[in-house]
């Protein structure tokens, strides 16, 4: 399909998507029971499927049974709860809402692609074969995770939250102080992670250094990052503790952001470049803010510029000045006194 014909063909899903009557502006979605998976071949393989979402690394992983294609680290390490918790980048919208058009890719993705797309850059390793037991398996648990959210319909709470902007920019030094207040005591002083005790994969994942994920991950922005910190993070905290403040999830975040980690390109991403998040790190752009501030901000001023250059985009080039008729030159004869110059006496 055309690159045309692709961006046609996504806007008219979503068309029809928005146009299901019975779908609810604000669905709550709740995870299903796993003790309501059935005890039928659907049923072990969705069971699969979970357990793979679970405990990824001990499949896939650099010891992995049936494959060595990943860093180490699971699924569930960004997808809490094996997918199901609420802000914590759960799976519930996922069969409600794909295939989509992407900004990213610039194309219409179906639920395999992405995710593949999370194991090249999360999990920084390889694609599944999209027709093997695995890629089904995971696709049978996502469809039953989202067994009764209505088509076109993304539940309240799924993705990461969108926190506020800073009015300055994140500072990674200030970063550096909550994470070894709040996450070093998981996450080493490293960021290296805490191995679970047969070493094939996470208790607690790597933040950064060369078994986490990749500058192409969604959670190298900056937003994804706080977002995701603020709503889950510290992982073993308790009612009685008090939540990072937004101020600390963005410094934080970009403390994490601003650490060494596995470098890898995506040439084909983003071939719409105004298109790009605010907090795309890399360029180029289609602004003249600098690659500092699109990596830490502040941000506002470029979603100042970016609202303004769509807001004149949605209302059309200007209007053609009209062609001027041709109009018949028709001398003007004032009625003026006339006086001689001085020192000019007439004849």
């Amino acid at each position: 399909m055309s690159p045309i014909g692709t961006k046609v063909y996504a806007i008219l899903l979503v068309i029809a998507c928005s146009c299901n009557t019975g779908v609810k502006k604000d669905f709550v979605w709740h995870p299903p029971d796993t003790a309501q998976i059935p005890a039928t071949d659907e049923g072990r393989l969705i069971r699969y499927g979970r357990d793979l979402i679970a405990n990824t690394s001990r499949y896939l992983g650099p010891k992995g049974k049936k494959a060595a294609i990943s860093n180490g680290m699971n699924c569930q390490n960004c997808h809490l709860e094996a997918g199901t918790k609420n802000w914590g980048n759960n799976y519930g919208g996922v069969f409600s809402t794909y295939p989509k058009y992407r900004d990213r890719s610039g194309s219409l993705e179906t639920i395999c692609r992405r995710i593949n797309d999370c194991l090249q850059r999360s999990l920084n390793g390889q694609p599944l074969d999209t027709a093997g037991r695995e890629m089904a398996a995971i696709l049978a648990y996502m469809k039953w995770l989202g067994q009764n959210v209505p088509k076109g319909t993304k539940p309240k709470g799924t993705g990461i939250r969108d926190l506020p902007f800073l009015n300055r920019a994140a500072d990674p030094e200030r970063g550096r102080s909550i994470y070894q207040a709040s996450c070093q005591r998981c996450h080493g002083a490293k960021g290296a992670g805490t191995p679970n005790a047969d070493s094939t994969g996470y208790t607690y994942p790597p933040l950064w250094g060369e078994n986490s994920f990749n500058t192409g991950a969604g959670l190298y922005r900056l937003s994804r990052l706080a977002g995701y910190v603020k709503e889950n993070m510290p992982f073993d905290r308790t009612k009685d503790t008090p939540p990072l403040s937004d101020e600390e999830a963005w410094d934080v975040a970009a403390f994490i952001n601003s650490r060494p980690r596995p470098q890898k390109t995506f040439p084909k991403d983003w071939p719409d470049i105004t298109r790009k998040p605010v907090d795309h790190p890399f360029g180029p752009y289609a602004d003249s803010f600098s690659t500092e501030q699109h990596k830490y901000g502040p941000f506002k001023p470029i979603k100042f510029f970016y609202d303004n250059d769509n807001h004149r985009r949605s209302q059309g080039p200007p209007a053609p000045i009209p062609a001027r008729s041709p109009i018949r030159r028709i001398p003007v004869i004032l009625s003026l006194p006339i006086r001689p110059w001085k020192g000019f006496s007439p004849r």
